[in-house]
């Protein structure tokens, strides 16, 4: 049984209140920790030890020094792999073959990706002709933005958290992380591997607990903040935002998604399906950027149907550690009560449930887990709730189109804007498409393809700015112009 602290000013500290919850294994239902709650005064120490780092000697490190040390921080992820691995793994209950391949080697790559971009990226400068025939010179210099809150999702946990601290710490910023309380483990031992990589005290900061009236609402209205990034549902960023709105702090958000897969009949139907079947059932449906809205060109719905249901009867469902199992749990039982009351309102709709649509019957220590069936459903209207609403669940919704016009309005027709997947093999189609559609990211014949260089971020209700490249450097950054009069 774990003891899981507070990570602050380069310390495992307890709470002064002496509240604690449990860490579930969601794959088991069985209590595998204790974790401190943090409240307002751990979050005040958290703040000091980060604005009193930005004083020291991490405000005045040389940009070199700094990104050495990002660098140790990935090898020193690396070099523990398996430890983050276990404990992603126990904390969400996905798959070690999952983890292992995206979760634990991109959590770390984070760090050296951004170091090395932070180095690289110019700023500008003009000539500015003046009446005295002399001119001006203006220049602009990056400075960091100062205290940066991180409130990180249950998903991916290291991936995301890194996602945001690597980029925060390239900057010169100091964080205070607020890790998903069902999944505080890697955030908890990165603070280890940040002490033997040599960041200074009070650079990286852990608090554990929920949002209201906790370690969230603390961080998130605590007036010394400077700046807030969240990954997470839409209603938890429009609490944070007025949260935010009175200390009038920047603020960076990936919400939810209800992402379209769009299937042309001139797709690779192979490349097509493999691809469908990760965007829809990859961590349990667990993905922001996941498909649960798929249209199929009528032509080749019905063979496209067949497949994709073939494959999702053969995923394997069982323990983290089992190297045949592709498929884990949900995150909790919470959530898994919301995804079954999904899939009994798909059926109240008049669905036709073309495989899963329950809870599967696992054996031995897994038998009370937060397991559900990866699901799939046809005929039902656009105007159906499965069809509207976020899931987050392993399961899609497929349905055919006649025209390019009608998928690309259907795809649209939304409030989120986060991705979307465009199969075919006709070039002009899919860039004549992929301008169309409402989202941040559009793949084509691709899914979760990821350049850390580029923008990540979504339309409407998707979430606000963009993170990636030089545009994590804006948000974490500010931005100055000189002036200097010859």
């Amino acid at each position: 049984m774990q003891e899981i602290k507070h990570f602050i000013n380069g310390e495992f500290v307890g709470s002064k209140s002496g509240k604690t919850f449990a860490n579930i294994n969601p794959a088991t239902n069985q209590q595998i920790g204790v974790v401190h709650e943090a409240g307002q005064a751990e979050v005040n120490a958290a703040v000091e030890a980060a604005r009193a780092a930005l004083k020291g000697a991490w405000g005045k490190m040389p940009v070199a020094e700094r990104m050495a040390i990002l660098h140790k921080v990935a090898d020193g992820i690396n070099a523990r792999f398996d430890e983050f691995l276990e404990a992603e793994c126990l904390d969400t209950g996905k798959p070690k073959s999952l983890a292992s391949h995206i979760d634990i080697p991109r959590g770390a790559a984070n760090f050296k990706v951004f170091a090395d971009l932070f180095k690289n990226v110019p700023t500008e400068s003009f000539m500015l002709d003046t009446p005295d025939g002399k001119g001006a010179l203006n220049y602009s210099v990056r400075k960091p933005k100062g205290v940066i809150a991180v409130i990180s999702p249950w998903n991916l946990p290291l991936l995301l958290m890194t996602w945001k601290v690597g980029p925060a710490l390239a900057c010169g910023n100091a964080v205070i992380v607020k890790p998903s309380e069902e999944t505080p483990r890697t955030t908890t031992l990165l603070g280890e591997v940040m002490n033997a990589a040599g960041v200074p005290k009070g650079v990286f900061n852990v608090v554990h607990g929920f949002g209201p009236n906790s370690a969230g609402e603390f961080l998130t209205t605590h007036p010394d903040v400077d700046g807030i990034t969240f990954t997470g549902e839409t209603r938890t960023g429009a609490a944070i935002v007025k949260a935010s709105a009175d200390h009038i702090r920047h603020v960076s958000f990936e919400l939810g998604g209800k992402n379209p897969g769009i299937v042309f009949a001139d797709c690779d139907m192979e490349k097509a399906i493999e691809g469908t079947m990760r965007s829809v059932f990859a961590n349990c449906g667990q993905v922001c950027l996941g498909t649960e809205r798929v249209y199929v060109e009528r032509p080749i719905f019905d063979e496209f149907v067949k497949r994709l249901k073939a494959g999702a009867e053969n995923l394997k469902m069982g323990a983290w550690d089992d190297a045949c199992t592709s498929m884990g749990p949900l995150i909790s039982q919470e959530h898994k009560n919301k995804v079954i009351s999904y899939y009994k309102k798909a059926a109240e709709e008049g669905a036709t449930v073309v495989t899963g649509g329950g809870v599967p019957q696992m054996e031995g220590a897994l038998a009370d887990g937060a397991w559900v069936q990866p699901t799939i459903w046809t005929g039902l209207p656009e105007t159906a709730t499965v069809v509207k609403e976020e899931i987050f669940g392993p399961c899609c919704h497929v349905q055919p189109f006649d025209s390019e016009e009608q998928v690309i309005e259907w795809a649209n027709d939304t409030k989120y804007g986060l991705a979307a997947a465009v199969w075919t093999e006709n070039s002009s189609r899919a860039h004549r498409v992929a301008a169309q559609l409402d989202a941040g990211i559009v793949w084509v014949n691709s899914w979760f393809l990821r350049d850390l260089r580029t923008p990540f971020g979504g339309m409407k209700h998707s979430g606000i700015g963009r993170e990636g490249g030089v545009h994590s450097l804006e948000f974490y950054t500010e931005l100055k112009n000189v002036c200097v009069k010859l």
